[in-house]
């Protein structure tokens, strides 16, 4: 067996830490300084990662090399068959015309810019973020503002501002079950201390998104209803993270929020269509002005969205063997039911996945085997590592009651097999390098796990003492600023957030939670966010100036995450957290 020492340069901790990141230092330089592409990236830190796991800590070269393979396959099931199924679901609808529908039946909702904003950005790409993530509603979020009349540079801006309380439990809850999966702390924990510090993100987060479009004009005429919204996000999402459903947390939440803002619009007539102080159409300076792209531009673009075809998406737009089929799908209420069917099914899916006689059922599709070539024990106690126990639950997995809800999606919506079929291949096609990059990033993560680097550093940062808690954030947040991930940021600093806590003295499941709470609030900076909105909206080269607009609310609003779980780590707000 294999037991990792904390200070394998004989006695130094602060120098073996510095040995230990060195992995990461190498991911975080290639991919933000040298600019490299991240699976390049990710594939230098692993090499890195299995050297210094070889020649510092002493592991054998079989385990080294095993470990990554766990983590690789780790990557691959359940975390991106979870994205690839999800993602499926939405390219469907693409593909057929019903996405198109129901982002029409987005914008008869409101004639107020304002609250569009609000609708489309946060409360749909809530949903966008809750079935794919990974850069798609950021892409579909801003193309969508540019066909109702928002300039390019502003619809960028605010759809990556708005890309921030829903990223944690995004991707079915992808980023919070790898967490808890690498860290071993148990999942219900985990989600129900981070469904008590992202809510607090939801209910500024639309505020922040009227005021960026019409400045305190815009917050003094539409305050109600915004707030409202973010309201009715935060609580459903604390709700349903802490005593519903890890996986439906962003979906509940993003439906509760947009049906609270269409009732208050129409209670208080505030943005209803036709309501008081409407503004269906708001000056050029507000709506982005000079510092945009020329109308031509902007035109080029409206109709591309209205085609449902946003440019630079990951989503992709459908070809053109069923761009006829979805040019076949009529107006109405049926059609707008048809649009809205796809969630409920997921939502139907998963409530039934919840029943006890069905989930003991999904439990026999579970196996659990000790990994080939992997006997590793802690550093601390001794005791067997728990990750290289590997868990194939084909059946009850996340990702597979998404395959299921897409074949009734098809067949409720009478989706041609060939269809479907050409739908899911496009879908592994277009997500191929990040397939890649996530397989790339656990395997890199489950060797510094499993090798003791993750200890080293985790040990040498518990210094910090109480003053941890403050900048437990701050990793998460420099790990998605780098990465673009939530998921990725959560298997490089997880454990290492988990290491530090108790070596400290404090929260495990607080520090861990911190973790993606305070990645969330990175992704509007990541080089990968930032590209993939200036090429939906055409603005292609111009990402350091939307850096620029979007780096000051980044740091503001990692500044009020850090304080609240700092005072969540003290009697002030420790009442907050589960007990």
């Amino acid at each position: 067996m294999f037991q990792p020492v904390l200070d394998p340069l004989g006695g130094s901790l602060g120098w073996s830490a510095l040995v230990a990141a060195l992995p990461l230092i190498v991911f975080f330089v290639l991919l933000g300084v040298v600019r490299l592409s991240a699976p390049r990236s990710g594939l230098a830190a692993l090499a890195t990662a299995v050297v210094v796991a070889i020649a510092a800590y002493d592991m054998p070269a079989g385990q080294a090399l095993n470990s990554a393979a766990e983590g690789a396959v780790f990557g691959l099931f359940p975390i991106m068959w979870i994205v690839v199924n999800a993602l499926w679901i939405y390219q469907m609808t693409v593909d057929t015309g019903h996405f198109e529908v129901l982002r029409r039946s987005f914008s008869r909702l409101s004639d107020d810019q304002r609250l569009q904003a609000v609708i489309v950005a946060f409360c749909f790409g809530a949903l966008l973020e809750a079935l794919a993530g990974f850069g798609a509603p950021v892409a579909i979020s801003s193309v969508m503002l540019i066909a109702l009349g928002f300039r390019p540079f502003k619809a960028a801006t605010v759809a990556l501002v708005a890309n921030t309380a829903p990223v944690a439990f995004g991707a079915m809850g992808t980023p919070v079950i790898t967490l808890a999966h690498l860290t071993g702390v148990p999942l219900d924990d985990i989600s129900s201390t981070v469904g008590r510090q992202t809510p607090v993100l939801a209910c500024i987060v639309p505020l922040l998104l009227v005021f960026l479009v019409d400045g305190r004009r815009g917050l003094k005429e539409t305050w109600l209803p915004a707030l409202a919204c973010g309201l009715a996000f935060a609580f459903t999402q604390f709700a349903c993270s802490n005593y519903i459903s890890v996986e439906m947390t962003d979906v509940v939440a993003a439906l509760a929020a947009v049906g609270v803002l269409v009732l208050v619009m129409r209670l208080t007539g505030v943005g209803a269509t036709g309501g008081a102080g409407a503004r269906p159409t708001l000056p050029p300076v507000i709506a982005g002005g000079s510092e945009d792209a020329d109308p031509a531009l902007v035109e080029r673009l409206r109709k591309r969205a209205e085609a449902s075809e946003p440019s630079g998406s990951r989503s992709g737009a459908s070809d053109a063997s069923d761009a006829s089929e979805a040019s076949d799908v009529p107006e109405g209420r049926g059609a707008t039911a048809r649009a809205y069917l796809p969630y409920a099914v997921i939502i139907a899916v998963f409530a039934i996945a919840q029943l006890d006689a069905v989930k003991e059922a999904l439990a026999h599709g579970s196996v659990a085997f000790a990994w080939p070539g992997l006997d590793v024990a802690d550093p601390v106690t001794g005791d067997p590592v728990a990750a290289t126990t590997f868990t194939f639950n084909w059946l009850p997995a996340t990702g597979t009651l998404l395959l299921l809800s897409g074949v009734v999606t098809a067949a409720a919506l009478a989706v041609r097999p060939a269809v479907a079929v050409r739908a899911y291949g496009r879908t592994l096609h277009q997500l191929r390098w990040a397939i890649l990059t996530v397989a790339t990033v656990l395997a890199l993560a489950y060797v510094m796990n499993l090798s003791g680097q993750t200890s080293t550093i985790g040990h040498w940062i518990a210094g910090a003492g109480s003053g941890l808690a403050f900048l437990s954030p701050v990793l998460g947040w420099l790990g998605v600023a780098v990465s673009g991930s939530d998921t990725s940021a959560n298997a490089l600093f997880g454990t290492l957030q988990v290491t530090a806590a108790r070596s400290s003295g404090l929260s495990p499941e607080l520090l861990a939670s911190a973790n993606s709470s305070g990645g969330v609030l990175g992704k509007m900076l990541s080089p990968q966010n930032l590209a993939i909105a200036a090429a939906a909206t055409g603005l292609g080269g111009r990402e350091p100036e939307l850096l620029r607009k979007v780096v000051g609310w980044s740091l503001l609003l990692l500044l009020v995450m850090c304080v609240l779980v700092y005072l969540q780590s003290t009697a002030v707000l420790s009442w907050m957290l589960p007990v």
